[in-house]
């Protein structure tokens, strides 16, 4: 076997590696040769990046006048359709006012603010020498953003900036006031009578069969003239169960037909609609959350994040056999974070 040597590093053989100094660390390769961008060598290329960016910024302003039109001349009736309108106008508006300010800035900042790299090593924290060193450094990147020579970018980002914020502060304002006994009154009355929803055809108790369910709407509702803010009020699910499965607590004895029963669609957690049945079960859930109501507990939640039953509509039948309100709801309906003193 031949003779191996363990001698010292220094004396050792060692195969040298490329790029290595003499103690056998790495060398700093420095920086790569800076590559100019064609906006830095023609000035057409660099005029029309500039075009581009106040386009950017240009489309961001559209679209918060698209989210104003939308918001303010698009007004709400009877269809459906219309509020779908105004949601497409309004979506459209805050992204196009959002996406231009911000596909703006990456543009000006990728085409026009200077790109070379700059190494900058550690030193002692002295205050003013660092405050000294921190005014000149946002004098440099005012000054290499090129916003004071180039009014058209500096004049379109300062009006997509100020009208940018003003859609939210009109979603804000709509928040408020509080509702006040709004949301505490409903279209329905003593003697209205249930109709299908959205035909309004006037509903008799022999057409709710055994195990069936009715989206149901009060009578004269489609000739309101807030009909889309009245039925989110007094929107209603119709069911008939066999009376004996029923447990109406003490003043609730009259408030069903023959085990039909009326709550109210609204669910109680966010307001979404309690739109699934469960005939075998008795069961109300609403889909948004999964909060489920047991409709032989007075619509009793069970599960999900509701807290509160849903509120029942006290009906009764009228000398022609259709199904009427007695009363509105004993309670507001919708969510359990509303004023309820």
């Amino acid at each position: 076997m031949g003779d191996h040597s363990h001698g010292s590093p220094n004396t050792s053989g060692t195969v040298a590696t490329a790029g290595q100094g003499e103690e056998g660390e790495f060398q700093n390769p420095g920086l790569p040769p800076h590559r100019p961008r064609l906006a830095d060598t023609d000035p057409r290329a660099e005029k029309r990046s500039e075009k581009q960016v106040a386009i950017l910024f240009a489309i961001s302003v559209l679209g918060t006048l698209l989210f104003f039109y939308g918001y303010f001349f698009i007004r709400l009736d009877e269809s459906i359709g219309t509020l779908r309108v105004q949601n497409l106008f309004l979506g459209l508006g805050t992204a196009f006012a959002m996406l231009g300010i911000g596909v703006g800035i990456v543009h000006w900042a990728k085409t026009l603010m200077p790109d070379h790299e700059v190494i900058e090593e550690r030193h002692e924290i002295r205050p003013e020498e660092d405050r000294v060193v921190a005014e000149k450094m946002i004098g440099d990147i005012i000054e290499e953003t090129g916003i004071k020579r180039r009014p058209l970018i500096r004049n379109t980002l300062l009006g997509a900036m100020a009208l940018a914020p003003l859609p939210a502060i009109v979603l804000f304002r709509d928040l408020g006031p509080l509702p006040g006994d709004v949301l505490r009154h409903t279209m329905w009355d003593n003697g209205v009578r249930l109709t299908r929803d959205p035909s309004g055809t006037p509903i008799k108790a022999s057409d709710v069969t055994l195990g069936s369910a009715f989206h149901v709407i009060p009578e004269g509702l489609n000739d309101a003239e807030h009909k889309l803010e009245e039925k989110a009020k007094a929107v209603v699910l119709l069911m008939r169960l066999d009376p004996s499965g029923l447990n109406p607590s003490p003043g609730r004895e009259d408030w069903s037909v023959d085990g039909i029963v009326a709550y109210s669609k609204i669910c109680t957690h966010v307001g979404c609609p309690v739109a699934l049945y469960e005939q075998h079960t008795h069961h109300l859930l609403c889909p948004c959350h999964q909060s489920t109501f047991d409709l032989t507990q007075e619509c009793a939640v069970i599960f999900g994040p509701a807290v509160r039953p849903l509120p029942q509509l006290p009906i009764a039948v009228d000398d022609e056999g259709y199904l009427i309100a007695t009363s509105d709801f004993t309670e507001p309906v919708g969510p359990s974070y509303w004023e309820r003193g």
